[in-house]
């Protein structure tokens, strides 16, 4: 069960994380501190990792590249439409791999 997409929600200390193999299936929705964040990545294998644009978004996105990850940065405005029930750091994570998932697909709603 590899896994292929991870969606990442930032914060400053606490990151949630949760990760989607190839045919949908969860394999996981967790929370990481911050030091213990590029050790978690560096033991994944290289996958699509999609990520709010943000203020350290930038920096994460240089820090997982350099692991062998592809990292997508993606506006907040096209993710809140796939959140699905109440605002909470697990739900943004799932929001933001479903989001970065279909637009890796081509299907992103008619935006560019």
């Amino acid at each position: 069960m590899q896994v292929t997409t991870v969606g990442l929600d930032l914060a400053k200390n606490i990151f949630q994380v949760h990760g989607v193999t190839e045919d949908g299936e969860v394999a996981f929705n967790r929370a990481l501190r911050r030091a213990q964040m590029l050790t978690f990545f560096d033991t994944l294998p290289p996958c699509l990792v999609g990520m709010e644009a943000c203020g350290s978004g930038h920096y994460w996105a240089r820090q997982l590249t350099m692991l062998g990850h592809k990292v997508r940065l993606i506006p907040a405005n096209y993710v809140k439409p796939h959140v699905k029930r109440g605002k909470s750091d697990a739900v943004d994570a799932e929001a933001i791999c479903e989001a970065v998932n279909l637009r890796r697909q081509g299907n992103h709603g008619g935006r560019v």
